[in-house]
Formats: C-alpha cells, sequence, structure tokens
C-alpha cells in the first residue's frame, strides 16, 4: 500500500491538478480517516474490541473510499482508449489482491467468521464497480476534481499504514520482520509500477 501511494496516487493526482489541490485531497483523506477511526472507538454496538478488528474495519472503511477514484480511472480510461481502460483495470485489479488480505486477515484474526470477512472485503470493491460506471459517463471530468480524488485516497492509504497496520504489525511481532515486510512490499510495489 505504501508503494501505491508513493509510486501512483500521489504521483497521478499531481500530474492531473496540482500541489495545493493534491494536498488539500489528501488533508481531507487524512482527515476523514481520523474520523472513521474515531468513531469506531466510540460505537458502543461493536462486539470486537479487538485491536486487529478495529484495524480491519479502518482499512476496510478507507479502502471502500479509496476504490472510487480508481474505478473513476478505469471508466474514464475506457472512455479514451481500450487499451488504457484495459491496463488500467488489470493493474488495479493486481494491486487490489493485498488489500483486500489487508481488510481479511485482521477481521479474521480480530474474531470474525471467515464468511462475513469475505463478505466485507467484497463489499469494499463494491466502489470500484460504481466509480468505474459513473467515470465511464462522465470522462471529461475536471482534471481537478480526479485530482483531489486521487489525493483523498493517498491521504487515507496513507493514515491507514502509518497509524493501524504498521503499529499493528509491530505489536504483534516484535523482531525485524515487521519492517521487512514493508520494505519488501516498497520494492515489489516499485518493481510492479515500472513493468506497467
Amino acid at each position: 500500500m505504501t508503494a501505491i501511494i508513493c509510486f501512483d496516487l500521489i504521483p497521478d493526482a499531481l500530474e492531473l491538478g496540482n500541489i495545493s489541490i493534491s494536498l488539500i485531497g489528501i488533508i481531507i483523506g487524512i482527515v476523514s480517516m481520523i474520523f472513521c477511526d474515531n468513531s469506531i472507538k466510540s460505537t458502543n454496538s461493536i462486539k470486537h474490541t479487538n485491536k486487529l478488528f478495529k484495524t480491519g474495519m479502518i482499512v476496510f472503511l478507507g479502502l471502500t473510499i479509496h476504490n472510487f477514484p480508481e474505478g473513476l480511472a478505469i471508466g474514464s480510461g475506457f472512455s479514451a482508449s481500450e487499451s488504457l481502460g484495459l491496463s488500467l483495470a488489470i493493474a488495479i485489479c493486481i494491486h487490489d489482491i493485498p488489500e483486500g488480505l489487508s481488510i481479511a486477515l485482521p477481521l479474521k484474526k480480530g474474531g470474525m467468521n471467515t464468511t462475513k470477512a469475505i463478505l466485507i472485503t467484497a463489499i469494499s470493491g463494491i466502489t470500484t464497480g460504481i466509480g468505474a460506471f459513473i467515470g465511464s459517463l462522465i470522462s471529461n471530468i475536471s482534471p481537478n476534481f480526479i485530482s483531489i480524488s486521487l489525493g483523498f485516497a493517498a491521504g487515507a492509504m496513507l493514515y491507514i499504514v502509518s497509524c493501524e497496520l504498521i503499529p499493528e504489525s509491530k505489536h504483534i511481532y516484535k523482531g525485524r520482520f515487521p519492517a521487512l515486510g514493508n520494505i519488501i512490499g516498497v520494492v515489489c510495489g516499485a518493481i510492479a509500477h515500472s513493468l506497467i
């Protein structure tokens, strides 16, 4: 996810808009995730007080929001050319695999049964389809709007990675393995980005 933020979302946001538009999107994304985090902490209806469950729910909310601008990119790409839309769809599909794992695993380890964890993970992908549909309808959408949407997704993911996933992985395992996993993930993401 760190690689997606650094090599895809922020550069694309800057390319479509400018630094101020992108920063506004990033800040709104971070603030939104802080609001979601605080809402989940204060909700009495959640029976699972487990930290992993809370992390899974925050990742679910963040990625559900994040998937909408990805869908916009796919829909707009298909409107521009079939090959662009297809390459975007394949690239997004590949990077959605670790995103799905980052939702399902904390929920499962936090006490949720497998069927519900899979269902919630699948629900997070629905916004990609909605975004693709809207993107194909309004393919000439303002580049600034897409820039702020990508910035929003980057900010949301940045909060999730920095405040939830990395601290939780260090809490689960005290050695170097979480840091090495993060490094390997960034390097693999950079390689995948250069190949696409």
